[in-house]
């Protein structure tokens, strides 16, 4: 017998977005190739370019040449789009999902996080 949550009308959603998939995937690795995203979350090279320019356009993440590749630096001090989770900042969405998130002070090459976005909001202060 089906239930309500595994009938055939409810296969097909997520709770997560496409542009939250690729987030978190940079989040977890801001050295990540883009191919390789796309690979993570099942989508082509093509959807995973167009939602990092998005992300960039929006001030979620900024990318740097670091040789032949790229290098991703989130901004977890910007916040949510969508009015209902307004004035909460995404880092703790990717905390949650991706792993503690680090400032350039404490990172390891390989993670780099920027604590303020212009426009989104007041830089991030620690006591």
């Amino acid at each position: 017998m089906e239930s309500e949550h595994t009938g055939h009308r409810r296969n097909g959603w997520t709770f997560l977005t496409n542009h939250a998939r690729v987030l978190v995937a940079i989040a977890r690795d801001p050295g990540i190739r883009l191919r390789d995203i796309a690979v993570d979350c099942g989508l082509t090279e093509r959807t995973v370019q167009a939602i990092v320019t998005d992300l960039q356009a929006d001030g979620y993440l900024n990318k740097t040449r670091d040789g032949r590749r790229n290098r991703y630096v989130v901004a977890p001090g910007a916040r949510f789009r969508h009015p209902a989770e307004a004035g909460h900042e995404i880092a703790g969405l990717l905390a949650y999902l991706a792993g503690p998130l680090t400032t350039p002070a404490t990172a390891a090459p390989s993670a780099e996080v920027a604590n303020d976005t212009p426009g989104h909001g007041e830089p991030r202060t620690t006591a």
